[in-house]
């Protein structure tokens, strides 16, 4: 996997809404959409997004490290669990909950979550997906198939029936989609 460059800290009600070269192959991620640069000449990638490539594809656990990079400070609701569960299933062929996993943990924050008054207390995405790569007992080449169970398991788990802009099932389609293109 490529070497990670951490982004700066910034306060956690500041929303990122700048769209990033992410892949450093002309990519852009923005919410749920991934688009192909036209024209000759890329722009240079933003020195603090990390590069979520392997030599030739990318898998879930680079997905989710993904995520960690672009939605690091974000607290981790049910949502964030439920898509969590569903890439960490599709990586290890696993369909149960693996104690001390990335789903157990997920959910565990959650909930743990939800009884935190102050937002600088709760647990974050980056707290529980940075090397999460290292931490999956196996990972795979992400699939669109993956990536519709995650969105699917996001989804189910939203009150409003949406994704989260530049999480977990965002991160998954758009390594599905560069994966496609290789």
């Amino acid at each position: 996997m490529a070497q990670h460059q951490h982004s700066p800290q910034r306060p956690r009600d500041q929303e990122n809404t700048r769209p990033h070269d992410q892949y450093g192959d002309g990519f852009n991620v923005s919410g749920d959409d991934v688009t192909r640069k036209q024209g000759v000449g890329f722009p240079q990638p933003d020195p603090t997004v990390a590069k979520m490539r392997s030599v030739d594809t990318v898998t879930i656990g680079e997905a989710l490290e993904a995520t960690a990079l672009s939605l690091g400070d974000k607290p981790v609701n049910r949502k964030d669990a439920a898509a969590i569960q569903a890439a960490e299933s599709r990586a290890t062929g696993e369909f149960k909950t693996r104690p001390g996993g990335l789903a157990a943990a997920a959910q565990a924050a959650a909930v743990a979550n939800e009884q935190t008054v102050l937002e600088e207390d709760k647990v974050t995405i980056e707290d529980i997906l940075t090397d999460a790569a290292g931490r999956l007992p196996g990972d795979k080449v992400v699939t669109s198939e993956d990536a519709e169970a995650v969105v699917g398991a996001e989804l189910r788990s939203s009150s409003e029936m949406k994704t989260t802009p530049g999480g977990v099932a965002d991160s998954m389609s758009a390594g599905a989609r560069l994966n496609q293109h290789l």
